[in-house]
């Protein structure tokens, strides 16, 4: 199948710095993707190419088999909605929805109905009459969609909409963005640096660093296997914990650190095998067992307590394991202090390893 939107040896240069490089990539017809990285990372310049808001310095963008690469914004067949809300605040809900068809020339019974079915969708309909300054970030953002839906067209771009929100807003905006992309099965292209929000909302998940997008993958790919240290590092909350040391070989594959001998017998390794040397071992925080869970584990540790994060939901317990800091995630009913003796556990099956030198997965 062809796809949506495909992009070719993208390039873009500010003078001497390279923002974007050689970059590929292909977005099915109806996908959800997000564009995951911090700041500087080339995420919403990307965008802001598909949009046609910048200039390519090389390379080609084709949205449903057309090259738009130098094409106006308003000929690609494109929504966008920015991180500002950018509403006009002397008109009306009604008239920020139809002021763009109504310069386009449209009907006027069709722009009714484009302002009257997005108001449905985004349940707005009782603050059409309303101005901008009458309602709360929620509704301006609701707005801001909105006048992106009325133009009906195939692909929708998101850049940060939600990070003007507070964190409840944002939980229900973000539930109400998944649902409309059900509904619409449009193609949406989201960016954010929030990992909850691209690990809840996307299909596939792009992460990027430098201009280059280092790991495309579902979300459950990205956390279960990262390509990487820096996306195993990024993705997860609290971090990935690291071990540094040195992967052995032999019959039973080893890795050693200071904190002790990890037996590999139930890693998984690439198809490209592994190779004797330095290396990092991963562990996610919630893949580490306590109390009776540590039994059957074959890597077993005494730590000792020295930070404690409730949170209701889970407990986040900072431990030591000689010089080795780890971060452990408990039941929110946890009953531990700092100071306590906690025994720990986990297994290489779930672990991730990383080449010291090229932090590639092995």
């Amino acid at each position: 199948m062809e796809p949506n939107i495909s992009i070719r040896n993208l390039d873009l240069s500010f003078g001497a710095v390279e923002v974007l490089k050689n970059l590929n990539l292909d977005i099915g017809k109806g996908e959800f993707l997000v564009l995951l990285g911090s700041s500087g990372c080339g995420k919403s310049t990307l965008l802001n190419c598909i949009a046609g808001l910048l200039d390519v310095t090389d390379g080609q963008i084709h949205i449903q088999g057309r090259n738009v690469t130098w094409e106006e914004p308003s000929k690609r067949g494109i929504g966008m909605v920015f991180q500002s809300y950018a509403l006009y605040p002397q008109m009306t809900v009604e008239g920020n929805l139809s002021f763009g068809l109504k310069n386009a020339g449209m009907a006027k019974t069709e722009v009714a109905e484009r302002v009257a079915r997005a108001a449905k969708i985004l349940q707005i309909e009782p603050l059409l009459k309303r101005k901008p300054g009458a309602l709360s970030g929620g509704q301006r953002q609701r707005v801001a969609i909105g006048r992106a839906l009325v133009r009906d067209v195939d692909v929708f771009l998101f850049d940060e909409p939600l990070s003007n929100l507070d964190a409840k807003l944002r939980t229900d905006l973000r539930a109400e963005i998944k649902e409309l992309h059900q509904t619409l099965a449009n193609t949406m292209i989201y960016v954010t640096h929030d990992q909850i929000e691209a690990m809840t909302l996307a299909d596939r998940i792009a992460i990027m660093r430098g201009g280059l997008i280092l790991q495309l993958a579902s979300p459950n790919e990205i956390y279960n296997r990262p390509a990487n240290k820096y996306v195993a590092d990024f993705i997860g909350s609290p971090a990935m914990n690291f071990f540094q040391g040195t992967v052995s070989t032999g019959e039973v594959p080893v890795f050693s650190c200071p904190t002790g001998d990890f037996p590999l017998t139930s890693y998984e390794f690439t198809a490209a095998g592994y190779k004797a040397g330095p290396a990092w071992f991963g562990i996610r925080p919630e893949h580490i067992a306590t109390g009776d869970d540590v039994a059957d584990k074959e890597i077993q540790l005494a730590s000792t307590v020295m930070l404690v994060e409730p949170l209701g939901s889970d407990t986040h317990a900072r431990v030591r394991v000689g010089d080795q800091v780890l971060w452990v995630r408990l039941d929110g009913q946890a009953d531990i202090a700092a100071g306590d003796t906690l025994n720990i556990g986990f297994s290489a099956a779930r672990a991730n390893l990383f080449d010291k030198n090229t932090e590639d997965r092995i």
